[in-house]
C-alpha cells in the first residue's frame, strides 16, 4: 500500500511538471510571434549567415516581395525594407550609404585605363565614324596587293575583330558614356585616360571630340571617378603649342570635381598628362616645355603637371630623362612588340626610373588583334588565352612595384585590346571573336580582382 501511495504522488508531481513546461514554452512561443513581422513567411531560418546560399535565396524572395509591396503601397514597402535588413546581418551593422556606391567596387586611383571617345553613328552623328574605318594598306606595295582594301560597312560589319554589346555606338550617347562609366567603375579602375585632340583637331579617321569632354567629366564624377588626358600626336605638335594646350585644358577642365590631380612625393597635388608618340619630338624641344630653364618653361607655373612620356625603344628612356618628363608609360598590349612592351625588360625599366626620379608605369592588356583594318600584321596578334594573357600581365606589373598600373584599354576595338563588354555575333560576312567561355564582362570583372590584389599588396610595399 505504501508502495503504491508512493507512486501515485510521483506520477501526479510528474504530471503537473510537465503541465508548467507545456505552459512555459506556449509563453515563449507566443512572445516569439509577436516580435516577426506580419509578413513573414513559414520558416524564416535563423543564423543565414552560415548558409550563404539560403542568405541568397531569401534575399532574392525578399527582393520580389519588395516588388509586391511597391504595389500595395509605402508603408508595406518600409516594412520590407526594414525586414531584408534585419535578414541581412553585415548591412544591418553598416551605416546607409549611397545605392550605387553600395553596387560597385571602389575606384583604384591607382589603376588609369586608356578611353577613346571618337566613335560615332547615324543616329548622333549623322553618319559612322571610327566603326567604318578603312582597311590600312601595307607600307611595301607588293604585301599590300595581296590583302583585301576599302573600309567596313556598318553596323553589321565594322573595324573590330570583337563587338561591343552596345552595338556600333556613338560617344556622344549620353546612355553610352554613362554605360561606359559603370563598367569602368565596376572594374575597380580609378582614372580615365581620355584621348584628346586640341579643339578643331582630330584622328586621320575621326572629328574632333573637344566638346564632349565636359559631359565625360560630368557622367565621371557620378561614378566617383577621375578624368586625365592622353595628348595625341596633333599636327605641328611643339613646345609653344604644348604649352598653348595644357593651358587651355587646365583653365577649362581643372576646376572639375571629376579632374584628376595626382599627389606627388613632396605633397603637390598636380594634373597628370600622358603624352602619346612623345619620342617623335626631339629631346631638345621637349627640354624648352618640360625644364626649369627651358625657354618656353611650364615648370613652377601655374600649369606645371605631370608629363608621361611614351616609352617604345630602350634608348628612349635616356631622351625621356633628358627631355624633362616626369615618367614613361608602354602602352602597348603586345608582350613583345617593342622593348617598352616586353614584360622582361620592366624590371630595368623600374630601376632606371628610381635612379632617376622618374615613375614607371608599365601597360597591362587582355591581348591584341587588330587584323580587321591591318590584314597583314596577323604576326602581332595576341590570343587573350580566356583571360590568362590579361592575368599574365598583371602579374608582370606587380612584379616592378609600380605606383600607377595603366590598361591598354576600354575601348580601343580597332586593335583588340578593349575590355568593354564584347558579345558573340555572326554575320554573312564576319564570324566576330567573343570572350567565351566567359560572360561579357569578364575582363570588368579580372580587372577588378586584380585591383583589390594590388591593392593588399600595395599595403606590403608600404610597410
Amino acid at each position: 500500500i505504501l508502495n503504491y501511495d508512493i507512486m501515485a504522488r510521483f506520477r501526479r508531481r510528474t504530471c503537473i511538471i510537465l503541465l508548467l513546461f507545456i505552459l512555459f514554452i506556449c509563453s515563449i512561443m507566443m512572445a516569439l510571434k509577436t516580435l516577426r513581422p506580419d509578413r513573414a513567411g513559414f520558416g524564416d531560418p535563423f543564423g543565414l549567415g552560415l548558409l550563404p546560399e539560403l542568405q541568397q535565396r531569401t534575399v532574392l524572395l525578399d527582393s520580389k516581395q519588395n516588388s509586391l509591396n511597391r504595389i500595395q503601397g509605402d508603408t508595406v514597402t518600409r516594412v520590407s525594407n526594414l525586414h531584408s535588413i534585419a535578414v541581412n546581418t553585415m548591412k544591418a551593422s553598416m551605416p546607409p550609404v549611397n545605392k550605387l556606391e553600395e553596387e560597385l567596387s571602389s575606384p583604384n586611383y591607382n589603376f588609369h585605363i586608356f578611353y577613346y571617345s571618337w566613335f560615332g553613328n547615324p543616329q548622333f552623328d549623322g553618319k559612322y565614324i571610327h566603326w567604318n574605318h578603312p582597311l590600312l594598306p601595307h607600307w611595301d606595295p607588293k604585301i599590300a596587293n595581296n590583302y583585301p582594301k576599302g573600309r567596313h560597312n556598318p553596323p553589321e560589319d565594322i573595324g573590330s575583330n570583337f563587338y561591343p554589346e552596345l552595338g556600333s555606338y556613338s560617344s556622344k550617347d549620353p546612355s553610352v558614356i554613362e554605360a561606359h562609366m559603370k563598367q569602368m567603375r565596376s572594374a575597380s579602375t580609378g582614372v580615365i585616360v581620355l584621348s584628346w585632340y586640341p579643339p578643331g583637331m582630330a584622328d586621320e579617321n575621326g572629328e574632333p571630340t573637344d566638346d564632349l569632354v565636359p559631359i565625360i567629366l560630368d557622367y565621371a564624377h557620378k561614378y566617383n571617378l577621375k578624368v586625365t588626358f592622353h595628348i595625341e600626336p596633333y599636327k605641328d605638335r611643339d613646345d609653344r603649342s604644348m604649352y598653348h594646350n595644357v593651358k587651355y585644358i587646365i583653365d577649362k577642365y581643372g576646376g572639375h570635381p571629376a579632374f584628376y590631380r595626382h599627389k606627388t612625393s613632396t605633397g603637390r597635388f598636380l594634373p597628370m598628362f600622358y603624352v602619346y608618340d612623345s619620342y617623335v619630338t626631339i629631346p631638345e624641344i621637349w627640354a624648352n616645355l618640360l625644364t626649369v630653364s627651358g625657354s618656353q618653361t611650364i615648370r613652377n607655373t601655374p600649369y606645371d603637371a605631370l608629363f608621361i612620356a611614351l616609352l617604345v625603344e630602350e634608348r628612349h628612356k635616356h631622351d625621356i630623362h633628358r627631355s624633362g618628363f616626369d615618367g614613361m608609360y608602354t602602352y602597348f598590349a603586345t608582350n613583345g612588340f617593342s622593348y617598352g612592351s616586353s614584360h622582361h625588360n620592366w624590371a630595368s625599366l623600374k630601376a632606371f626610373c628610381d635612379s632617376n626620379n622618374l615613375m614607371f608605369i608599365p601597360s597591362v592588356g587582355p591581348g591584341y588583334i587588330d587584323t580587321s583594318i591591318r590584314p597583314w600584321n596577323n604576326h602581332n596578334t595576341r590570343n587573350r588565352v580566356n583571360g590568362k594573357y590579361y592575368e599574365t600581365a598583371f602579374s608582370a606589373a606587380l612584379l616592378v612595384r609600380p605606383e600607377i598600373i595603366s590598361i591598354t584599354s576600354f575601348n580601343e576595338w580597332h586593335e583588340g585590346t578593349q575590355i568593354e563588354k564584347a558579345v558573340p555575333k555572326r554575320t554573312g560576312q564576319v564570324v566576330y571573336l567573343d570572350y567565351k567561355p566567359h560572360k561579357p564582362n569578364v575582363y570588368l570583372e579580372l580587372t577588378q580582382k586584380w585591383s583589390e590584389k594590388y591593392r593588399k599588396e600595395q599595403e606590403q610595399w608600404l610597410m
